[in-house]
């Protein structure tokens, strides 16, 4: 678990479904994260997709909540895709790894500066206990928000690659 002054970042649980469905049921929240299937989100499987990948490659996403009240904030935490098809993937799978920093939040909670506490946490986390040496975000660059969360986390753009027939800027994170 990481804890930052207001929030706690930790591995999810089944009863963190909720929370997921809740932002990836609203069409603004998943607006540049790619829609949700008709009838929406297996939040279930999303939950165990996410612990899949931890078991994978020893890290992954981390669920975010409020230290004032334990309610579910978002999601923040790591990511493995294979560049060269830009698919999601596994350290052990993928044939040219990269390692995303992540964050969605429920809409209510945005623009309190959870995403930036969060992603500093989760970023730290990555490079110093995990080791990892690139850390890179995928931002359409259309996503303001997100745009604004990466410049103030120091990020720079490195490239633009196009994923799901839309350009993505790949924001590069310092060390």
């Amino acid at each position: 678990m990481l804890e930052t002054e207001r929030l706690l970042l930790r591995k999810p649980l089944p009863e963190d479904a909720d929370g997921v469905r809740r932002y990836a049921s609203d069409p603004e929240v998943m607006r540049f994260l790619g829609a949700a299937p008709e009838g929406g989100v297996d939040a279930d499987e999303v939950i165990a997709r996410w612990l899949r990948r931890w078991e994978a490659n020893g890290f992954g996403q981390l669920v975010v909540v409020s230290r004032a009240d334990g309610s579910f904030l978002g999601r923040t935490g790591l990511l493995v895709w294979d560049r060269e098809t830009w698919t999601q993937s596994t350290m052990r799978d993928a044939t040219d790894p990269e390692i995303e920093l992540g964050w969605t939040f429920l809409r209510q909670h945005w623009g309190h500066g959870y995403a930036t506490e969060a992603a500093l946490a989760a970023r730290a986390w990555a490079q110093d206990e995990i080791g990892v040496q690139r850390l890179i975000s995928l931002i359409n660059p259309l996503n303001s928000r997100s745009v604004r969360v990466a410049e103030r986390l120091g990020a720079t753009v490195s490239e633009t690659v196009t994923m799901r027939g839309e350009p993505v800027d790949v924001w590069l994170h310092p060390r």
